[in-house]
């Protein structure tokens, strides 16, 4: 059986009054992880997996639709095909 496998990492600039609650809202969304964050800057790296990339898009659309989040850039995507081949 094989499965997919999707990671990318995003650059997020959200405003600064809002910006823990910003955080909270984001680590809320599936699979994704909140790796650092610069609150004077308002700047917010973040990791999403998921299994399928329609899925990885639906959650890059949910950190863009969150409240106070200005824009968001991706840095970084990769796939892979994990598990065993079958002839």
């Amino acid at each position: 059986m094989t499965t997919n496998w999707q990671v990318c990492s995003l650059i997020v600039q959200a405003r600064s009054g809002d910006f823990a609650a910003i955080c909270a809202q984001l680590r809320q969304i599936a699979g994704c992880e909140v790796a650092l964050t610069d609150a004077a800057s308002g700047q917010i790296i973040l990791v999403i997996e998921a299994k399928q990339h329609l899925l990885l898009v639906q959650h890059i659309e949910s950190v863009r639709n969150v409240a106070g989040v200005l824009a968001v850039s991706l840095v970084y995507h990769q796939q892979d095909q994990q598990g065993e081949e079958t002839p």
